[in-house]
């Protein structure tokens, strides 16, 4: 999930950028501390949005940066557990796919791909034996995240999409129409069974 984070922090601006002024100064520090940082409170920070208050610098002795207590806005992106999340396919393997959602991307096991047996195929697709659906490179989806793990740094993400209203766009959408088509046969055999009825008298 998107968000737009309010932060306030000390900025140790590198000696380097001491010939512009402060305020860009202290954006370009930010935008080399913090733009494409990933950590496990914030996620990833996508970009620095806006810089606010700045406070008179502090140089400390032995170091040759100046400090500046500094308020700013980050657009971060953080993946939360059970979220739903759209995505495109970006790579299939034989044992799932990748889905690119955000910045990052997640990883599909091939049995959450769907609620079918599949198998990889020869044009590079997963297939459903009995549905007969696959899935395949810049398919757009929609899946839901079940496992995070920040062990190795980037956070590794799990995903699902074997549950209602999951999947491939397309095999949405003809779920929903399939569903309008049986309701509306349905209306129509109910309405055949009472005109077929003969009212009795009193």
């Amino acid at each position: 999930m998107f968000y737009i984070l309010d932060a306030e922090d000390h900025v140790r601006v590198e000696p380097r950028h001491f010939g512009l002024p402060t305020h860009e100064a202290v954006e370009k520090q930010l935008n080399e501390d913090f733009a494409d940082s990933i950590s496990r409170e914030f996620g990833y920070v996508i970009s620095i949005l806006s810089v606010g208050k700045i406070d008179d610098g502090i140089i400390i002795s032995g170091d040759g940066a100046a400090y500046y207590n500094s308020q700013f806005r980050l657009l971060v992106w953080k993946p939360e557990l059970h979220e739903l999340t759209y995505g495109t396919i970006s790579e299939i393997t034989n044992f799932g796919a990748f889905i690119q959602i955000g910045p990052e991307r997640g990883m599909i096991h091939i049995s959450q791909t769907m609620e079918d047996y599949v198998s990889l195929n020869k044009t590079g697709t997963l297939s459903g034996k009995s549905s007969k659906r696959s899935l395949g490179k810049k398919d757009d989806c929609i899946a839901r995240i079940v496992a995070i793990s920040y062990k190795a740094g980037t956070p590794k993400i799990g995903l699902t999409m074997r549950q209602p209203g999951l999947g491939k766009l397309q095999w949405l959408e003809e779920d929903k129409n399939k569903k309008e088509e049986d309701i509306k046969k349905a209306a129509k055999r109910a309405g055949k069974g009472t005109k077929g009825k003969k009212g009795g008298k009193k």
